[in-house]
């Protein structure tokens, strides 16, 4: 997303999440590298970020945004199993592939074009083994910094270990 589409940006320990618009529906949110945030422009931005601002307080909180339908009905279907997946646990990749009766390949690709990360949480999908695996389409650096803080933020052992 270019810097100027961003309706509001919220900031985080580390990273900062862009958010993305119209009148009626959230269409994007963005991971970001550290920058200061920005005021809503719109009234659903505003919401947005009072409900980024009030999970970043507490991972208890539950997202009641209104998101723009988006992806294929495979990718619909992989983030509905994560929506699904409980606060504080994490599910492998091939845990959700054999749910959906798929490759793990293709269920972290899905995760990589999820929309509405935190939202949406695929950074509760890691690898077999323990590792983290890979995350929004980043197997490495800032982005996994971003999913081990949002892990040991929700309770998680995972983000306290290295890959």
């Amino acid at each position: 997303m270019a810097e100027n589409h961003y309706q509001a940006v919220v900031t985080a320990p580390g990273f900062a999440l862009g958010v993305q618009c119209d009148e009626d529906e959230i269409t994007g949110i963005e991971f970001l590298e550290p920058r200061p945030e920005v005021a809503p422009t719109t009234p659903l931005a505003a919401e947005a970020v009072r409900q980024l601002q009030a999970w970043l307080a507490d991972p208890k909180f539950v997202f009641g945004l209104p998101l723009k339908p988006a992806g294929t009905t495979f990718q619909r279907r992989v983030w509905e199993q994560i929506a699904s997946i409980p606060l504080g646990r994490t599910l492998t990749y091939g845990d959700v592939a054999r749910t959906l009766n798929n490759a793990p390949r293709a269920v972290g690709q899905a995760c990589g074009a999820n929309p509405y990360p935190v939202v949406v949480p695929c950074h509760r999908v890691v690898a077999t083994g323990g590792g983290l695996g890979g995350f929004n389409r980043e197997r490495g650096g800032f982005l996994l910094d971003v999913k081990r803080w949002l892990l040991r933020h929700e309770g998680h052992p995972i983000g306290s270990t290295p890959d």
